[in-house]
C-alpha cells in the first residue's frame, strides 16, 4: 500500500436505517420510502467520498436480521441484544438495491453472515492504522470509540460531530483505552449487556479515575476496598462477560487484499 493511504468504513446498517428512519415520517409508503431512502444514500455516499478523500473505501454489512446477529457474542451470552427491533421489513428485501447503491458511488461492500460489521470494521481499521495508514469511521456508534488513536477517528455524519478523544472525556470522564473497562462496569442497555449492578455512569468513571483499569480494581483486596469497589468485586464475573463482549474483537479474517477496494470513480 502506498504512503499516506486513507480508508473510509462506512457502518452500512448504521447509516442506511437512520436514512430510512427520515423517509418513514414523511407519510411515504414503504416503496417510496425505500426509493427516497436510496437516493439519499447515493447522495450522503458522495458527500462523505468528497469531504473524506478516501484512497480506499468499503461498507460494511452483517447479517443483521429479525433483531438477531449470530456470532460469538450471541453464542458467549444468549441475552445480548434480546428485544432488539427487527429491522422493517421493506428494508431488509431492499437491502440489495441499497448495495448497489454503493456501487454505483464506487464503494465495494463486505457482507458476512457470521460476524458482526462492529467486528469486522475495528479489524479493518486497526489493520491499517498498524501500519501507519490512517481510517475514518462513518457511525453514530459510540462503541467504536475504543479505537480512537492518532490514526483512527470516527464520524458521526447526522450530528455533524467528531467522535473523539475530547468528546469521550467530556461524554463518559475516561480516555477511549479505558471505555472497554467503563462499559463492563455500567453495562450497554441497547445490548443488553448488563454489568455490574449497583454501579452507574458517574461511579465508573470515578472507579476508573481512581484504579485506571477493571483488573487493577480485581487485584484489591476485599477488606481494602470501598462499597463501589465491593460491587465490582462481588461481580467479577459478570464484569469480565461484559468486558469480553464490549471489547471489539481486531482478528477477523476478511478474505480480500486492501488494493482490493482502492476507490476510483466508476
Amino acid at each position: 500500500m502506498p504512503p499516506k493511504s486513507h480508508l473510509l468504513i462506512i457502518d452500512a446498517l448504521n447509516l442506511i436505517r437512520r436514512l430510512h428512519a427520515v423517509q418513514t415520517q414523511q407519510s411515504l409508503s414503504p416503496e417510496q420510502a425505500l426509493i427516497a431512502t436510496r437516493a439519499n444514500l447515493i447522495n450522503t455516499s458522495r458527500k462523505l467520498l468528497a469531504a473524506s478523500e478516501p484512497t480506499h473505501v468499503i461498507a460494511v454489512f452483517d447479517c443483521e436480521l429479525d433483531g438477531e446477529v449470530p456470532g460469538w457474542r450471541k453464542a458467549r451470552y444468549p441475552a445480548y441484544k434480546e428485544g432488539r427491533t427487527p429491522m422493517p421489513t421493506e428494508l431488509r428485501t431492499g437491502l440489495a438495491s441499497l448495495q448497489d447503491a454503493f456501487w454505483e458511488c464506487g464503494i465495494d461492500a463486505l457482507l458476512s453472515e457470521t460476524d458482526e460489521a462492529d467486528d469486522l470494521i475495528a479489524t479493518l481499521a486497526c489493520g491499517i492504522a498498524r501500519h501507519g495508514h490512517r481510517a475514518t469511521i462513518i457511525s453514530t456508534d459510540k462503541g467504536f470509540c475504543q479505537l480512537i488513536c492518532p490514526q483512527i477517528q470516527i464520524r458521526d455524519y447526522f450530528n455533524k460531530r467528531w467522535l473523539d478523544a475530547a468528546f469521550v472525556q467530556q461524554q463518559y470522564g475516561v480516555a477511549p483505552t479505558q471505555l472497554v473497562d467503563f462499559w463492563a462496569l455500567t453495562g450497554v442497555g441497547g445490548s443488553n449487556i448488563k454489568g455490574v449492578a449497583g454501579i452507574g455512569p458517574k461511579g465508573a468513571t470515578q472507579l476508573l479515575q481512581h484504579y485506571g483499569s477493571l483488573e487493577q480494581m480485581l487485584a484489591v483486596a476485599t477488606e481494602d476496598a470501598g462499597k463501589p469497589l465491593q460491587k465490582v468485586l462481588a461481580q467479577a464475573e459478570e464484569a469480565r462477560l461484559a468486558q469480553t463482549l464490549v471489547r471489539l474483537r481486531l482478528d477477523i479474517p476478511l478474505g480480500f487484499n486492501l488494493q482490493e477496494i482502492r476507490y476510483c470513480t466508476r
